[in-house]
C-alpha cells in the first residue's frame, strides 16, 4: 500500500484538510499506514501534481481542503482492483531470531520477552481505539473497524508467539549440557 492510495481512499468520503487527513490517519490507519505530517503533506502536493486531488476550498491561515479527482478515484479504483497487494517477506523481528543464539541465553529471553510485551502493548492501545471506531456506522469506520480488528489478532498472535519461542529456550541444549551428557 502506498500513502498516495491510502490519502486517495480518505479523500474519498469527503473533502478533508491536510490537518484532518492527519487526525482521520491517527485514529484509523495508524496501525495500517502510518504517516507524519510532513508526508502527508508532501503527498498531498504530488496527489494535486499529477491531477488526483483538487483543492476545494481554502480557508484562513492557508488551510486548504483537497477533494479527489474523477482521475483520483480511477487511481483508487485500478490500485485496488487490479494491483496485488505486496506480501511482506521481511522482518528485521524474525531475522534476529535466526540469531539469537549469538546471545546468551538470559539476553534471548529478554528479546523475546520484549517483543512479547510490545505486541501486548500496541494490542491495548488498538483494543482502546476500537471503542472508538466502533461507534461510527459510516464507511470508513465500518471497514476500519475490519482493519483494526486484523491489527488486534496480529498483535495478540506475535504476543503469544513470543511467549511460546521464549519457553522453547528450554528446549536448548548448550555445548556444557552436551559435554555432562558424556561424561
Amino acid at each position: 500500500m502506498s500513502l498516495r492510495h491510502a490519502v486517495l481512499g480518505l479523500l474519498s468520503s469527503g473533502p478533508a484538510s491536510g490537518y484532518d487527513l492527519l487526525k482521520i490517519f491517527e485514529l484509523s490507519l495508524a496501525n495500517v499506514w502510518p504517516a507524519t505530517q510532513s508526508q502527508l503533506y508532501s503527498e498531498l502536493g504530488r496527489l494535486a501534481d499529477a491531477g488526483f486531488v483538487a483543492v476545494a476550498a481554502e480557508g484562513p491561515r492557508g488551510r486548504k481542503e483537497y477533494a479527489i479527482t474523477d482521475a483520483g478515484r480511477a487511481e483508487l479504483r485500478h490500485w485496488m482492483t487490479e494491483v496485488e497487494p505486496t506480501p511482506f517477506n521481511r522482518s528485521d523481528m524474525l531475522l534476529r531470531v535466526f540469531f539469537l543464539g549469538e546471545l546468551d541465553a538470559e539476553e534471548a529471553r529478554a528479546y523475546l520477552r520484549g517483543r512479547a510485551e510490545a505486541a501486548d502493548r500496541r494490542h491495548r492501545g488498538l483494543a482502546e481505539l476500537r471503542e472508538v471506531v466502533a461507534k461510527g456506522d459510516d464507511p470508513l469506520s465500518v471497514y476500519g473497524l475490519m482493519a483494526l480488528e486484523w491489527g488486534l489478532r496480529f498483535a495478540a498472535v506475535q504476543r503469544d508467539w513470543a511467549a511460546w519461542a521464549e519457553r522453547e529456550l528450554d528446549r536448548i541444549r548448550t555445548p556444557e549440557d552436551r559435554r555432562e551428557d558424556q561424561g
